[in-house]
């Protein structure tokens, strides 16, 4: 114990006196200790995300007006106090945070009017609804209730529901918004009256007697309302059919354009798919460069298959990846770029990944927890060679360091521990960091050889390959198939392993920019060292540990971080990073 205290205090003192030394010769200036973990908008956020979880506790039933009403009233509270600080006093980085918490706070504010219009545009599918809210709002203190009388109502409402259900047969087809919000409701009421149900039955007895059964008429009926409801519903974009069996809810250009603006992107999605064919272009000529170095000429996928041959035998996968794990992490230590916490190190561990997660993700996961894909016993032949092939070595020359460090296993570690307040988690921040370590790596000469070229591009290619498949996918314009199709043509991809991508990125539950992130946050990370460490305004390591501190926010705000920057009360998104034409 007496060793272990002298190494935790000789660790501590250590990382303060790397901190002076870095905030010394960085900027911004020093923060004082008290904003390493929180600011004057963050005791605002602390009250509100309170305050929201009692509520959204409380008032369980998803889209009903009285859980709306009530988190609505609480968003513009807040909206109010946080417009009471005196915005110019304060820091930059608690600018920023006012900026981001008023951004999501409006945010919310927007998505809880569009639900109340929404609902009351599919309210007249729902005539039964207040009657349950108001039978579920007594249930919540325990009331008694009138049992005859809510076997009664139950029968009426499995009328009401069969003659609606008939009515709804007749119509050709719900927009995809309205036919949502209904389908919504109609699982809220469910969950209202299953709430009920379970609260009373078996434990009071005239309860017992006469809802049983009326309840589970109507809670049949229910289910098959909203399953005709959502075969009613019309996408607002034309997904091409195909034989893919994907399945996913393209989100149309103007919602995509939305999203951008809340990520702080000031592109259009034509632009960020411009930036993809620059940057693939740009893969594709380091390609033929190794392919020739290789004796396979312009032939870059002859040499791409190649090196997919290079797979390890089955059982011998955990130890390659290690060594590609000591031999990155040695790379970096070597070349200065980040201080890795020795616990950090000590504690990241290994797991292999179940043959029904590799149908979803056929690559690596990271984090503190190292998910390795290859094949099981169970898989088939095919299936099994595939996977091999698409994990072989050189390709995991790239994934490796994403995963663990100085990807994303250090960003778990650093956001547990620096400003962890900050609830601001974007893609272009997660993926974007991870992403930039494979640029600057091969910046700095970690591919070797041809072949590890050849595996690191091929994974910088996908990058780009998700950025164009994504866009035009969520705008109409490609079905699932054809966006495997442009993963095993343009890319190089097993075909097994594009379906897993594809089916990950639109039946996974990731957000729609998700996939997109990942290129354009390393590009605005790449950008913002050029700003930073190019200009010799800071080094390698000052920069990455002032960036990683600062826990997840989009780019542009970690960019007027830790240049200082002046930022105004209604700030709106003006960083161009990209130059698409030289």
């Amino acid at each position: 114990m007496h060793f272990k205290n002298c190494f935790v205090k000789l660790f501590v003192c250590s990382g303060i006196i790397f901190s002076i030394a870095i905030q010394a010769k960085a900027q911004p200036a020093p923060e004082p200790p008290l904003y390493q973990q929180t600011s004057e908008v963050n005791n605002v956020m602390v009250q509100y995300y309170a305050d929201y979880g009692n509520l959204s506790r409380f008032y369980v039933i998803e889209n009903s007006p009285e859980r709306r009403q009530k988190l609505l009233a609480t968003v513009n509270r807040y909206i109010d106090t946080l417009d009471k600080l005196d915005f110019d006093k304060l820091n930059t980085g608690t600018k920023v945070d006012y900026i981001l918490f008023n951004r999501d706070l409006h945010e919310q504010q927007y998505q809880l009017n569009k639900e109340a219009k929404e609902y009351d545009a599919t309210k007249q599918w729902f005539p039964f609804a207040d009657s349950i809210y108001a039978y579920e709002k007594l249930r919540r203190r325990g009331a008694m209730l009138n049992a005859q009388k809510l076997a009664a109502d139950l029968t009426i409402w499995s009328g009401q529901i069969n003659k609606l259900q008939k009515k709804l047969a007749q119509q050709t087809s719900i927009s995809f918004d309205l036919a949502e919000r209904a389908i919504g409701t109609t699982d809220g009421l469910r969950d209202a009256l299953k709430s009920i149900y379970d609260f009373y039955n078996g434990y009071d007895p005239l309860f017992t007697w006469w809802v049983p059964q009326p309840y589970a008429v109507t809670d049949s009926l229910l289910k098959i309302y909203g399953n005709t409801i959502k075969a009613k519903e019309r996408s607002e974009t034309v997904q091409q059919k195909d034989s893919s069996g994907i399945k996913g809810n393209p989100i149309g250009l103007e919602e995509l354009k939305s999203r951008l603006k809340y990520e702080m992107i000031d592109y259009t999605p034509d632009e960020l798919i411009a930036i993809a064919n620059k940057e693939f272009s740009w893969c594709q000529q380091e390609m033929l460069k190794a392919s020739r170095q290789m004796g396979y000429g312009d032939n870059w996928k002859a040499a791409l298959e190649k090196v997919k041959e290079s797979y390890v035998p089955p059982g011998e996968q955990p130890t390659a990846m290690l060594d590609i794990y000591n031999a990155s992490l040695n790379f970096i230590k070597q070349h200065n770029l980040i201080t890795i916490p020795p616990l950090a190190e000590e504690t990241w561990r290994m797991r292999m990944m179940t043959p029904e997660q590799q149908k979803i993700n056929p690559f690596f996961t990271g984090g503190e927890e190292f998910s390795i894909s290859y094949p099981t016993d169970s898989m088939s032949e095919d299936d099994k060679l595939m996977s091999m092939r698409g994990n072989n070595p050189h390709f995991s020359r790239a994934t490796v360091h994403h995963e663990l460090f100085a990807g994303h296993a250090l960003q778990e570690f650093m956001s547990a521990r620096y400003k962890t307040y900050r609830h601001f988690p974007t893609a272009f921040w997660i993926e974007g960091w991870s992403l930039y370590w494979e640029m600057l790596l091969w910046d700095e000469g970690f591919a070797q050889t041809p072949e590890d070229k050849i595996g690191m591009l091929f994974w910088r290619m996908h990058r780009c390959a998700r950025i164009i498949f994504s866009i035009n996918y969520h705008t109409g314009k490609w079905s699932p198939q054809q966006c495997i199709n442009f993963l095993v043509d343009s890319v190089g991809h097993e075909r097994a392993n594009a379906e897993g991508e594809i089916r990950r990125s639109f039946e996974g539950g990731y957000d729609p920019l998700y996939q997109i992130g990942y290129m354009i946050g390393g590009l605005q990370i790449m950008q913002l060292k050029h700003e930073l460490v190019d200009t010799g305004k800071m080094s390698y390591k000052q920069f990455h540990y002032l960036f990683i501190r600062q826990n997840m926010m989009p780019i542009e705000m970690e960019r007027a971080i830790l240049e200082d920057l002046p930022l105004t009360k209604n700030y709106t998104i003006q960083w161009r990073f990209y130059k698409l034409k030289n």
